[in-house]
């Protein structure tokens, strides 16, 4: 259901409440210099931890919104990251709001530290770009009265706002492009990352698959990159049997993987081997791949970040879901019906 009304703030006089102290006292503890004794220090910074306080160092002590919008994304040199930022960034200062882009890497350790500064600097809402910070990282953004929207994310969080890409109905259409080409032992390329949309459409393909009876099996060698998708051909064609027909969750997995199978053991895409992709970055519509994949719809779901963050109270909180759209290209052999 719909609840249009915003999450309070957690305020210092909620913490001094806490604490047994006055809001003075919670002021001094977070002032650089400030007298407080010890055990008053203690007490405010335990009721602060309790409570998710964090200190607004940019707007301490007013109360009008800030119009900070924060985007905390991890691995933004990789082009369906760059895209998205680009396009959020676009949207969002044409619609006057001032952004600020934390780029962090992807362990749970480093995004979590940097979901932490938004709430320092008190920014109206925070985009989260990455399936790395915790749940009640993120719970903690809603409680000091953010607006959160999480994109491609699994977890529905009481408060924030929801959007993804079909990743099962990816992972279905995988499997049946390949099948119609006539592949016959299929496999999956993945990375380590292990993130809830990587997991979707690696589960979906083989789910399907193993209904159907058809052998896959699943590859993972490294981190979302090109020469991970390179390894993982190498480890594939360096034994017997390897797989006629790839689905790689994600177009730099599949790159990778197309050239080491071209150039390092001989094999032509798509006469002795198909190779379907996701994300449709720049590269794989380049005359060297024509890589057959499917494109997530950046500039849908900025506009709509866009629409959620300008009309807070109408928007309500929602999981959306937005379907990809294949891009048929000559990775894959054309099938009977096409």
């Amino acid at each position: 259901m719909s609840d249009p009304k915003p999450p309070s703030f957690v305020s210092a006089q909620m913490v001094a409440e806490r604490a047994g102290v006055s809001r003075s006292a919670v002021s001094r503890t977070f002032t650089d210099g400030a007298s407080v004794s010890e055990a008053t220090r203690a007490k405010v910074l335990e009721a602060a931890g309790a409570l998710g306080y964090h200190v607004n160092h940019l707007a301490r002590g007013l109360r009008e919104r800030s119009n900070i919008v924060c985007l905390v994304v991890s691995d933004i040199v990789t082009p369906i990251r760059a895209r998205m930022v680009d396009e959020l960034t676009r949207k969002l200062q044409a619609a006057g709001k001032i952004t600020m882009v934390i780029n962090t890497e992807s362990t749970i350790e480093s995004v979590s530290l940097a979901l932490r500064q938004p709430l320092h600097d008190r920014a109206d809402a925070t985009v989260v770009l990455s399936g790395a910070p915790p749940a009640s990282l993120v719970e903690t953004c809603l409680a000091n009265g953010q607006q959160v929207v999480l994109i491609n994310r699994d977890d529905q969080l009481m408060g924030s706002h929801n959007l993804g890409v079909d990743n099962a109905m990816a992972g279905r259409e995988a499997f049946f492009l390949l099948r119609r080409a006539g592949c016959k032992r299929l496999g999956v390329i993945t990375s380590t990352a292990r993130t809830a949309s990587l997991r979707e459409r690696t589960d979906v393909f083989l789910d399907i698959a193993a209904a159907e009876g058809i052998p896959a099996s699943v590859t993972e060698t490294g981190p979302t990159s090109y020469a991970s998708g390179f390894e993982a051909a190498r480890q594939l064609f360096g034994r017997s049997n390897g797989p006629d027909g790839v689905f790689c969750v994600t177009d730099l997995l599949a790159l990778g993987f197309m050239d080491a199978a071209r150039h390092e053991f001989g094999l032509r895409i798509p006469e002795d081997l198909c190779i379907v992709g996701f994300d449709d970055i720049e590269q794989a519509s380049w005359d060297s791949y024509k890589l057959t994949t499917f494109a997530q719809p950046l500039a849908d779901m900025a506009e709509h970040v866009v629409h959620l963050l300008l009309h807070p109270e109408a928007a309500g909180i929602e999981r959306r879901l937005y379907a990809p759209a294949p891009r048929w290209r000559r990775s894959v052999r054309p099938g009977p019906s096409a």
